[in-house]
């Protein structure tokens, strides 16, 4: 995207809800997930296809339970959505769920804050993503450009730094932001492959401090599998910041009862990198985001919040513990506005959902 255009960034949680209470209160957990149940989870790993996964000795430490979850995405295919090639260009979008395992082989997804210094939505949780520069662009394409402008992820695979790599794994049903846009998730899993003779490689300790963080406040991540509980999932010896992870209530949405998830996610035991300005006025990430030492929850929520949940139940084969749509995204919404020519180009005085591009540069973080 060139300087003069204006940035096509968009907040996942662009949702026509009000902001959510923030309220924090305590909150016990133990995990979920049994030997039983990581056996179950196993043995239904053997019944998908070699073909599914990534030579085991070449990719980040997965537990079986990862490891499943993968092959599930890899295997999912949404259901044909012939409204999106009749979507102006004005009405498409598209983010990248980015996954990757931790030291305990477990999914987390990589998350942001948005700047301060964006028009909407500033603060907000996020993720990369953004609209589409022309009807060629296919939304895997739109969600790594849009990487690429916010958190500096290469889109040409080979600029990745080695030894990462990434694998596309599936789009999601598209949903609708408030500003009536069609957003594709595309779901992806950044490997870290580990070199004979060097130390194992983590992705949140080698890879997440690198990126060069462009539109955004902060970049984090958070469990996957914890977007299908009430409370936090950890270890026993695991301390997190007081307060609960979760609480929701219903909305309407065109007509439509919509499920607002507000996630509380703990980041005291992760290293959360944001941008700072080193001399040339160049974006560079600082080692850690603290406040006085304070263990800290980011809220997500919104249309981030919907898509995690939905990314978890496909990846999991579980159902939440907490209420939700049955459906995934909002495919039946966008079809019928656009059947009733609700969803025309949008003017250039509308497009606007962001900072421009120069404006983006010159308030570099």
């Amino acid at each position: 995207m060139n300087s003069t255009t204006e940035s096509s960034a968009i907040s996942a949680s662009d949702v026509p809800i009000t902001e959510p209470e923030t309220a924090l209160v305590h909150s016990d957990s133990v995990p979920d997930l049994t030997a039983d149940h990581n056996l179950e989870l196993a043995l239904d790993l053997a019944s998908y296809p070699a073909s599914h996964f990534w030579d085991a000795s070449t990719m980040a430490p997965l537990n079986a339970v990862s490891a499943a979850g993968l092959a599930r995405l890899r295997a999912y295919h949404p259901p044909a959505f012939p409204t999106w090639d009749r979507l102006p260009v004005s009405r498409r979008a598209a983010v990248l769920i980015l996954l990757f395992a931790d030291r305990m082989g477990d999914l987390r997804v990589v998350i942001t804050m948005r700047a301060a210094s964006l028009r909407n939505f500033s603060g907000h949780a996020a993720f990369p993503g953004g609209k589409a520069d022309s009807l060629a662009e296919s939304p895997y394409q739109i969600a790594r450009r849009e990487a690429w402008e916010e958190i500096g992820l290469p889109m040409d695979d080979t600029k990745i730094p080695k030894p990462f790599r990434i694998e596309p794994l599936c789009s999601l049903p598209c949903s609708l932001a408030k500003t009536e846009l069609s957003v594709r998730p595309c779901v992806a899993f950044l490997h870290a492959d580990n070199m004979p003779g060097k130390p194992e490689l983590l992705v949140d300790e080698a890879m997440i401090p690198r990126l060069d963080a462009k539109e955004v406040a902060a970049v984090f991540s958070a469990p996957l599998h914890n977007f299908l509980k009430s409370t936090d999932e950890r270890t026993e010896d695991e301390t997190v910041a007081e307060g609960h992870w979760y609480d929701g209530r219903w909305t309407n949405w065109h007509d439509s009862p919509w499920r607002v998830h507000n996630f509380h996610v703990p980041v005291n035991n992760q290293r959360v990198v944001k941008p700072r300005v080193r001399e040339g006025g160049q974006a560079a990430l600082a080692e850690e985001l603290e406040e006085d030492g304070v263990p800290q929850r980011f809220l997500v929520w919104g249309l981030t919040g919907r898509m995690l949940v939905d990314t978890a139940r496909i990846a999991y084969g579980e159902e939440p513990e907490f209420e939700h749509n049955s459906h995934y995204g909002d495919e039946e919404i966008i079809a019928r506005l656009e059947e009733e020519g609700r969803l025309p180009e949008k003017k250039k005085r509308e497009v606007g959902l962001d900072a421009i591009k120069e404006d983006v540069k010159d308030a570099k973080m």
